[in-house]
């Protein structure tokens, strides 16, 4: 996906200056349909990949580029791992293990990563705006939350999940804050101090996000958390919300399992193991923990895009 450079010039078909700024660009205010043609110039030759490049140059303003200029991979070295690095990520292999696995730093790998991850979030917004054209808006929904830790399993995390049932396909995700509970809350605050619950602000943005994509009645399925229809209703008012009791893990430690015949939140609680099981952070026993919950939120966002176009294609 990310080792092949595409052309990024929407109009380059018609062989008109990708440039806006040009007068020979078919958007410019000065457009004159006899200017703005744009002609071969050679190639170059980038190493990053051992391709030959065409390059081309605009006969109005006389600037110069390629295939290349306007691909989000440009200027990068090692272009040839990005698609490698992408799958090590999300099949759930460190970054320590990918940099020894490839033979590179491990900066590098942290650099592609976060390049990786933006790029998956925006294509997140791509790919849900192609499906509600295709398939119309989403009517039926399964919202749940995920916890996980930073650090230390005193400073937990609110991971929310939303999920369209029998596609298994994650709409939206978001990563926030919250105090610790149990046996753990006096040691959490005796240690690292009072934590901040962000999981309402955290649902706030996330249902705020969806509301123009699902549909104005949808029906949303969701365990009984007495929280969660103060979180839903004010973003869909007329949403027929369905609650299920929550039960217990089939497996200690693998909270989403559930050992029940049936199960009604099944394509969510699949999901969310499928998560565990693919990004080496979230894993039950593992010393990969988490140093930075905005991190783990753009992993989350480069797995749901491997989620949804490769693993539940």
């Amino acid at each position: 996906m990310f080792g092949d450079v595409k052309s990024g010039i929407p109009s380059f078909s018609a062989r008109f200056c990708p440039f806006l700024e040009c007068p020979g660009n078919p958007d410019h205010v000065l457009f004159h349909p006899g200017s703005g043609r744009i002609h071969r110039k050679g190639f170059f030759y980038r190493s990053s990949d051992s391709r030959w490049i065409r390059r081309f140059q605009c006969a109005r303003c006389r600037r110069t580029f390629s295939r290349a200029t306007f691909s989000v991979c440009l200027g990068q070295k090692k272009r040839n791992l990005n698609e490698r690095i992408r799958k090590l990520l999300c099949s759930g292999v460190s970054q320590r293990r990918i940099a020894r696995l490839l033979r590179v730093n491990r900066k590098t790998v942290e650099r592609k990563f976060l390049f990786l991850a933006s790029v998956s979030k925006k294509n997140h917004a791509l790919f849900l705006n192609a499906r509600v054209q295709e398939k119309g808006l989403f009517q039926d929904l399964q919202f749940d939350e995920m916890e996980s830790f930073e650090r230390s399993k005193c400073l937990p995390v609110s991971i929310p999940l939303v999920v369209e049932p029998k596609s298994r396909k994650i709409l939206s995700l978001r990563v926030g804050s919250m105090p610790a509970k149990g046996l753990l809350a006096p040691i959490s605050r005796r240690k690292y101090g009072f934590r901040e619950d962000h999981r309402p602000r955290i649902a706030r943005e996330l249902w705020q996000e969806l509301t123009p994509l699902i549909h104005e009645s949808p029906r949303i399925l969701s365990d009984q958390n007495p929280k969660y229809p103060s979180w839903i209703r004010p973003h869909c008012p007329q949403a027929i919300h369905s609650t299920v009791k929550g039960k217990r893990g089939c497996i200690v430690g693998q909270g989403e399992l559930k050992k029940t015949g049936y199960d009604p939140l099944f394509d969510l609680n699949h999901t969310a193991a499928m998560i565990r099981a693919n990004i080496n952070r979230l894993f039950r026993r593992t010393w990969c923990t988490t140093k930075r919950a905005d991190r783990l939120e753009l992993h989350l966002w480069l797995y749901a895009e491997y989620h949804n176009q490769v693993l539940t294609a």
